[in-house]
């Protein structure tokens, strides 16, 4: 190399990833039109194809479907038509955690897809959520800013400099003694993991979350969480305005057994200690 010579580097195009259409995805479908499907989304599924996840994710289960009927497909030469539109994650708007379960918004044409895109940048989707908090958190707004942890890289954190900002209303609905409480999340933002962070980082992790948490040292609770196997967090309620109609629609959905089960489970402990005490 000598001073003044130009480097020019063209990339190769990366190699698309081909979702495949695969029946045995579980998922319920709670409303459906030209524009959008709604659906509640079982814990334990990906949402879309990404590395170590090829297959039997929720996209597979939708093309199988057949609710991406008028999505862009190949061409004559292989060739994705629409410009840059990843095929492997067709409509998809926004994401659950593999091991949370809930209700989900997902686009079926292109221009659905970056309507509901922009609610979701603008912040106008209503988005609420059920989860178990280890210990006794109190009803508080969360205001920091997100982004990944300085170290543990598949981590994220309120405590950093620079990030986005990330905004949660707590709200205490019920407390199981001094071993954990549920609450009700309401988010004005939408950042990954943002309630597991900001409860986990408030000293109230979720319970089951081996990211965020650490086993319970008590015994019961200990096998409530085995039981559970998954961190405690459900979407209940999925507010957004209808891409073509302009309707205003809202779901919900209650939580899974699982769920229902831990609850039931902390609500009995919590009787058989107060039992003991008198």
């Amino acid at each position: 190399m000598r001073v003044g010579d130009a480097v020019v580097v063209l990339p190769m195009e990366p190699e698309p990833t081909r979702a495949a259409p695969d029946a045995s995805v579980p998922f319920d479908v709670l409303h459906v039109d030209e524009a959008v499907v709604v659906l509640g989304k079982p814990a334990g599924v990906v949402v879309h194809p990404a590395k170590g996840h090829a297959t039997g994710t929720l996209v597979n289960g939708l093309l199988a479907r057949g609710f991406f009927s008028s999505w862009p497909t190949e061409n004559a030469d292989g060739d994705h038509e629409d410009g840059d539109e990843s095929y492997s994650r067709p409509g998809i708007v926004h994401r659950l955690d593999k091991d949370t379960s809930g209700i989900m918004v997902v686009a079926r044409t292109p221009v659905a897809r970056e309507h509901l895109k922009k609610q979701f940048a603008d912040h106008t989707i209503n988005r609420e959520y059920i989860a178990i908090a280890a210990g006794v958190p109190k009803t508080q707004v969360f205001r920091t800013l997100h982004g990944r942890h300085p170290t543990e890289r598949v981590r994220f954190s309120g405590n950093v400099t620079t990030g986005k900002s990330a905004v949660t209303h707590v709200e205490v609905l019920e407390q199981f003694g001094l071993l954990a409480t549920l609450v009700r999340c309401r988010l004005e933002t939408g950042r990954t993991h943002q309630i597991r962070v900001h409860l986990a980082e408030a000293g109230h992790p979720l319970i089951g979350d081996s990211l965020y948490g650490k086993p319970p040292k008590d015994r019961e609770l200990k096998q409530i969480v085995k039981e559970l196997n998954r961190q405690a967090l459900h979407a209940r309620l999925l507010g957004f305005t209808h891409p073509t109609s302009g309707k205003r629609m809202q779901f919900t959905t209650e939580p899974p057994d699982d769920f229902r089960q831990a609850l039931l489970r902390l609500r009995v402990v919590t009787l058989e200690a107060l039992d003991d005490d008198v």
